[in-house]
């Protein structure tokens, strides 16, 4: 089979919201629209959502559906991109975590990287998986129950799962192969890696953030303006949400005295 049919009539939801890495889901994306697949971009909201290049803004993309809007039968497999503000949205929605629960419980492939597995681990999922992540939230999928190997790619059953950016070439070919097999394939979860102890703790931070980090330009003023410009009108809603449940309040006993 061509790499372009590999995954074709295949239907794939990229679950993610505001402040995912933009790397993890472009790239990704197009290997998987070259393999022939269908993707939808899924999130918490309609219109278009920011993206970003580690805490920087990036480009935005197009939401295909909100979480209400989707329906799961209409998708083969799941992908969860990550960063440090997405997959944070994400696990805080009730509708989110329910929807990679019905992901999971159906059996379907679901592949996340970097912070991604935060949303796994809130919606209860991560309890006797193998799995990695992002090296920094590793005691998190531990204390959630996972056995967690320091490996660029670990497949567990359904899950596919990396450490983030710097394996992302190993993690789009296992990506395609994941997508693509039949269920029948697939080892049971909790069977996908000999480990049964998890790999320890990182001594320090990757150097290669920490130097991305040192030598990022500061803020642009369009930047600080962006930010002003939407705290100004988050403070401008909470004030006229404010005035409204004193109207309604000032109403309710008017007509209890009346």
């Amino acid at each position: 089979m061509a790499a372009s049919d590999q995954l074709r009539n295949r239907r794939v939801a990229v679950l993610a919201a505001d402040g995912f890495e933009r790397v993890e889901l472009s790239v990704p994306v197009a290997a998987l629209r070259a393999a022939g697949a269908q993707v939808e971009i899924v999130s918490l909201r309609a219109g278009r959502i920011r993206g970003v290049n580690l805490h920087e803004p990036a480009a935005r993309v197009s939401v295909d559906r909100t979480i209400e809007q989707a329906d799961i039968e209409d998708y083969d497999a799941l992908l969860i991109p990550g960063g440090f503000i997405n997959p944070d949205l994400l696990r805080q929605s009730e509708a989110a975590r329910s929807f990679v629960r019905r992901f999971d419980a159906g059996g379907k492939p679901i592949a996340t990287l970097c912070h991604g597995p935060w949303l796994l681990a809130s919606a209860g999922l991560t309890k006797g998986r193998t799995m990695t992540s992002w090296p920094g939230v590793r005691d998190d999928m531990v204390n959630a129950g996972a056995t967690w190997l320091d490996r660029e790619v670990v497949v567990d059953g359904n899950w596919l799962t990396s450490r983030g950016p710097q394996d992302l070439v190993p993690f789009v070919k296992a990506l395609v192969d994941h997508f693509a097999g039949p269920a029948s394939a697939r080892q049971p979860a909790g069977a996908g890696a000999a480990a049964t102890t998890s790999a320890p703790q990182r001594d320090a931070p990757p150097a290669l953030v920490l130097d991305v980090m040192k030598w990022m330009p500061r803020p642009s003023l369009r930047t600080a303006a962006m930010i002003g410009a939407g705290l100004a009108l988050y403070a401008v809603s909470g004030h006229r949400r404010h005035r409204a449940q004193a109207s309604r309040a000032s109403s309710a006993g008017s007509a209890m005295n009346s």
